[in-house]
């Protein structure tokens, strides 16, 4: 069986071509204080399935390019998604803020 790792999709934007992080904790040896030491990946996907934030499990190959020297197994678990907020509801939010900001700065007055 090849070596196999799980980690997280941090880049997609390469055609065939995903960038997976995976994070370890490691303790230091002198001051017993844990840390995270991520790495990352470059993996071949074939079918550009997986996106930022999946996931995945990728498996060793043969060099595909410089970089390259994995390929995507399969997709274990999709992202949940992000949320983006329409220009008019970021304008309506910056404007309830700016008059919350206005109205204590009256009170701070008064």
């Amino acid at each position: 069986m090849a070596h196999t790792l799980i980690g997280i999709v941090s880049s997609d934007k390469r055609d065939k071509t995903i960038t997976v992080s995976i994070a370890n904790r490691e303790t230091h040896p002198l001051y017993r204080k844990q840390y995270t030491k991520t790495r990352k990946y470059t993996a071949h996907d074939e079918k550009n399935e997986a996106k930022v934030g999946d996931k995945v499990e990728i498996a060793a190959c043969r060099p595909l390019s410089k970089t390259k020297a994995y390929t995507l197994v399969k997709v274990l678990e999709k992202a949940h998604g992000s949320v983006e907020l329409k220009d008019e509801v970021l304008e309506s939010v910056n404007d309830t803020a700016d008059k919350k900001a206005k109205k204590v700065a009256e009170e701070e007055e008064a």
